[in-house]
């Protein structure tokens, strides 16, 4: 039964893969795997079969995404090297992928950023970003189990676009945002609507934070590997069924003018995570509502940069 479940997850991760990476793109992951101290940073294999191993190409590379992110264009070279040459892969079956940024400074939330999702809703498109946070605790890996909280009776599903920075900056000026862009990655948000909606006075913090509440991954795609973030298809599907299907076109604010606003406030550090948003289809604002439960599996999407599956226990 194990063999057979874990053969059927690895057929839906390779063959939904191969749909979403060209073979020059660069998806740098954070991993771990049995024989080799860990986490560890690697590359995704062009041809989708397994990972390469930076931290045993080139022993002077940091050994955590946050610190590879800090040496800027030098470790991103020593990256492509890598990925030039004819290197050993590990198997994907050798290796656990982590989430690519793990323990950033924070983690930058935009509520409402889609125009159909407010459609959705019967709201108006606002005017300006509306910003929430999670705290960085509740990131897990793009396979790992999303947890239930006792705490909690409606926990929703929320594909988004993330996006990774990768360099510092305060008043960041819209037309220089994209220079503080490390890359872009699939996120859940995932969601406790009776908490983000109900208690807590209706402030969002808690009921978007619980632990395993921020699957990420399985990539952080480099921002030159992607030609338009705001053009790429969006979906999530719960068992199997589609529940979000759009595109990051509907956002309503970009990636450049949400690092300006928010770079207003706060002083953004490689490795912080913007979650930018979600399309409608979450199961809250169904009739009657949907919420997640035991044994679910959530299959989160973006074209050109993957697929995380998160099961729900």
């Amino acid at each position: 039964m194990f063999i057979s479940v874990r053969r059927r997850f690895f057929t839906v991760l390779l063959q939904a893969q191969r749909t979403f990476q060209p073979s020059r793109k660069m998806r740098l992951v954070q991993f771990q795997a049995p024989q080799l101290a860990g986490p560890r940073l690697g590359l995704e294999s062009g041809n989708n079969q397994g990972v390469i191993d930076l931290n045993a190409f080139d022993a002077s590379l940091p050994k955590t995404m946050i610190e590879f992110l800090e040496q800027g264009e030098a470790a991103l070279s020593v990256a492509r090297r890598a990925q030039n040459a004819a290197l050993p892969v590990l198997a994907r079956s050798e290796v656990t992928f982590l989430s690519p940024v793990t323990r950033p400074d924070k983690v930058v939330c935009v509520g409402m950023n889609y125009v159909d999702h407010c459609k959705e809703q019967h709201v108006p498109v606002p005017k300006k970003p509306i910003i929430f946070s999670k705290f960085p605790s509740s990131i897990v890996g793009p396979y790992d189990d999303i947890v239930l909280p006792l705490e909690s009776q409606e926990v929703d599903w929320e594909v988004e676009l993330a996006v990774i920075i990768g360099k510092k900056g305060k008043h960041i000026k819209a037309t220089d945002a994209m220079a503080h862009v490390a890359g872009f990655t699939v996120a859940q948000d995932v969601s406790a609507r009776d908490w983000q909606m109900k208690y807590n006075g209706k402030q969002w913090l808690l009921g978007k934070t619980f632990d395993t509440f921020c699957p990420l991954g399985p990539a952080l795609v480099t921002r030159d590997s992607v030609p338009d973030p705001h053009n790429l298809k969006i979906s999530c599907r719960v068992n199997g069924e589609v529940m979000q299907s759009s595109s990051t076109s509907q956002m309503v604010f970009k990636t450049e003018e949400l690092i300006a606003w928010v770079s207003q406030f706060t002083t953004l550090y490689p490795g912080d995570v913007f979650l930018t948003g979600t399309p409608p289809g979450v199961g809250v604002f169904r009739k009657p509502p949907v919420f997640l439960k035991k044994g679910d599996e959530v299959q989160c999407e973006i074209e050109e940069l993957g697929i995380i599956i998160n099961k729900v226990v």
